[in-house]
């Protein structure tokens, strides 16, 4: 029998009660260090006095007006990632896919805008992960997430993941841009090296083509940047960005330049629940904390010791730990175990973290985490690793033994 909430994600069979800073806590008292931040999206950690005020205050106001009005709680939201990143204008969504639904059909659009309609295909990178929806999915392509959903939506030719001269090669008379993710967080926190980066945007530019950039799960500091682009000294035309920018409240956005946004006139998109003031309020005080001049220093440093001390361990349990990659505090642990393997070792533990695809475990800690938190994550860590590590010593010895 089907239970009552559609039984489309395996769950833990964990809950929790309440949350404090980096902290999950059950019923029964039980304190997880949670390392996942909500596939992070808890970047201030869980019921953050900032954050709890300013929704509280919100809510003794206004929830909801649609977008037929102006909502002020929008313009402040808008002006303030203007000023920040390279944006001129923002579109307000509920989530990270609606938000990459918006950036492809901008691209399409000002292509139609520019008389050449038939510009309308986006190129993306295998291993990619954009969303769940039919437009999302395709761009993605991975077969796991379209399998059973009849045709794919046209217009996502896909190379293989970090191959500069294919991704030329693929540029045709219908190539509207290229949408690709700067490190690929469901992906296994696979990273764009810089350099690549820039040869992408170059790339655009040549050709008169829009280089759209899915920072999902990269942006609002994540990377120890406020956006992973800035490690490379770039921009986008387009951006797509949520999970972060609302703290653990759902709310998206679409950043472009003014250029790349000429086909978006009124009646062109909408949502409505997009931009609720309740969202806006939430995500300006994630923004007026992320934009702290002491905010990006302390997730760099934290996100240097972080993977020095996880490559220590990966020394100490080489048949458990492949290699560390990624940036700031978006950090992945390349598993010679199945990466399954070691996300319940640490939850007996009590320690919360987030799989990924290339045999990964991610490491996505609230971005506001104190050096102690690393300790104790460490310690954790360490614990169950060499469980693991002793576990595969005895199957060693077994089948020593047997042989």
């Amino acid at each position: 029998m089907i239970t009552p909430v559609l039984p489309t994600y395996a769950r833990a069979d964990l809950e929790f009660e309440r949350g404090e800073g980096p902290y999950l806590i059950t019923a029964k008292g039980e304190r997880y260090l949670d390392f996942g931040a909500g596939i992070a999206v808890n970047a201030f950690g869980h019921a953050h006095p900032r954050l709890v005020a300013a929704l509280t205050e919100q809510a003794q106001k206004v929830w909801h007006t649609s977008n037929i009005y102006r909502i002020p709680g929008q313009e402040k939201l808008a002006r303030m990632l203007v000023e920040a990143t390279f944006a001129d204008t923002v579109f307000f969504t509920n989530s990270g896919a609606e938000a990459l639904e918006c950036a492809i059909k901008m691209a399409r659009k000002y292509h139609a805008a520019g008389g050449a309609p038939e510009r309308y295909e986006l190129i993306t990178m295998e291993g990619a992960f954009h969303g769940r929806t039919l437009a999302t999915i395709a761009a993605g392509g991975q077969k796991k997430y379209l399998e059973g959903f009849g045709p794919a939506m046209l217009g996502f030719p896909q190379v293989p993941f970090g191959d500069l001269k294919a991704l030329e090669a693929a540029i045709g008379p219908a190539t509207a841009g290229i949408l690709i993710e700067p490190i690929q967080g469901e992906g296994g926190i696979r990273v764009i090296p810089n350099e690549m980066l820039r040869a992408i945007r170059a790339l655009c530019d040549e050709k008169g083509i829009l280089l759209v950039l899915d920072e999902v799960q990269t942006g609002v500091g994540r990377t120890g940047k406020l956006f992973a682009h800035e490690l490379a000294g770039i921009a986008p035309d387009i951006m797509g960005v949520a999970k972060a920018l609302g703290g653990g409240f759902p709310v998206g956005a679409c950043l472009a330049t003014e250029a790349a946004a000429r086909g978006m006139v009124a009646g062109t998109h909408g949502s409505t629940f997009g931009g609720n003031p309740l969202a806006m309020a939430v995500a300006s005080a994630v923004m007026e904390m992320a934009l702290d001049e002491n905010f990006l220093p302390h997730v760099n440093m934290l996100g240097l010791k972080l993977r020095q001390k996880l490559a220590m361990l990966a020394d100490q349990y080489p048949r458990v730990i492949e290699a560390v990659r990624g940036e700031g505090l978006m950090l992945g642990i390349k598993c010679r175990i199945t990466n399954t393997d070691l996300v319940a070792a640490l939850r007996e533990e009590k320690m919360l973290t987030v799989g990924a695809g290339d045999n990964v475990v991610r490491l996505l800690p609230p971005l506001n985490i104190e050096e102690g938190h690393l300790d104790e994550a460490m310690e954790k860590l360490g614990r169950a690793c060499a469980k693991l590590d002793a576990g595969l010593a005895d199957e060693a010895a077994l089948a020593g033994a047997k042989s």
